[in-house]
């Protein structure tokens, strides 16, 4: 019997089962594999490890990064690769190594340099998965990591500003959208039917792009123009990971209408209780309105009450 394999990553948002890229790779190869991962999406707590996710525990081994944990997986026979030819497997390494080199330094700035998109977005969003107080550190410096990835390999001569550098990188992720767009033609997978370590690697990369919502969406643009790639990544929503292109899974959208019908409920008999009450005040003795001018002040010292000025 195989040894019991967990995979510690972060968790989603936006109709994504990660916003993480490497994470939503390797779920995706399991998937795609057959592997039996027990995913364990990490939470506002200490137990879980913050660094190197994705985290792969089999027994007392323990392996981190995406290359390294899917030859694990082939090691012990979940291979998604096993009807590619030599030249497919060929090709397969030279549009991974094409990924990492052309799409995610866009990507790292999309998610992480991009100011609004870091303010707004990233950082509140990873934030909150986080114990406090490490909750006020560890984006920053997930931040600072990816701008000096981006700088190694992309801030040498003749790219020397920044400005220049972000230029760059964005015309060459548009490039390489194209040239996968191109690739994948009019195919369900890159090499056939059946979805491959290529295929895992490219939805972990493009689905963060298509699915997240951000206020600077240069690169997310252009992906929406390339429908064939949008497709791809609707499809392996829809077929691997059970989820519609809104994002809720057939038992999520049943959870969902239940609450909406509880809640439904709570509002009408809530509202029940108030017309009786209405109806108890019309039939009650009338009193002279003596403190009118009293309830008008209450009424302007809420207005102005702190809670109103947090209002927007």
């Amino acid at each position: 019997m195989a040894a019991p394999m967990e995979l510690s990553c972060w968790g989603g948002d936006w109709g994504l089962p990660s916003l993480h890229p490497e994470s939503l790779t390797v779920m995706a190869y399991a998937k795609f594999s057959g592997a039996p991962l027990r995913v364990n999406t990490i939470n506002n707590s200490w137990r879980t490890p913050k660094a190197n996710l994705p985290v792969l525990v089999s027994e007392d081994i323990v392996i981190s990064q995406p290359a390294k944990i899917l030859n694990f997986l082939r090691r012990q026979k979940y291979n998604a690769d096993y009807d590619l030819s030599a030249k497919q497997g060929a090709d397969t390494l030279a549009y991974v190594a094409l990924l990492e080199e052309k799409l995610l330094p866009a990507l790292l700035h999309t998610f992480w340099i991009e100011a609004e998109n870091y303010c707004s977005v990233t950082k509140p969003w990873y934030a909150s998965r986080i114990a406090f107080p490490l909750s006020l550190y560890l984006p920053g410096k997930m931040s600072r990591e990816a701008l000096n990835r981006i700088l190694l390999t992309k801030g040498g001569p003749p790219l020397y500003s920044l400005t220049e550098v972000e230029a760059q990188i964005y015309r060459d992720a548009k490039e390489c959208l194209n040239l996968l767009s191109k690739r994948l033609g009019t195919s369900q997978f890159f090499f056939g039917y059946t979805p491959t370590t290529l295929d895992a690697f490219v939805f972990g990369f493009l689905a963060p792009i298509y699915k997240v919502c951000f206020p600077r969406v240069q690169l997310q643009e252009h992906l929406k123009q390339l429908p064939n790639l949008c497709r791809f990544c609707d499809d392996i929503l829809t077929c691997y990971f059970k989820l519609t292109v809104s994002g809720h899974s057939p038992a999520g959208q049943d959870t969902a209408d239940a609450n909406l019908q509880k809640l439904t409920q709570l509002v009408n008999k809530e509202s029940n209780l108030i017309e009786k009450m209405d109806d108890s005040l019309r039939k009650s003795p009338q009193h002279p309105p003596r403190k009118l001018t009293t309830l008008k002040l209450a009424a302007g010292g809420e207005e102005s009450s702190p809670m109103s000025r947090l209002s927007p």
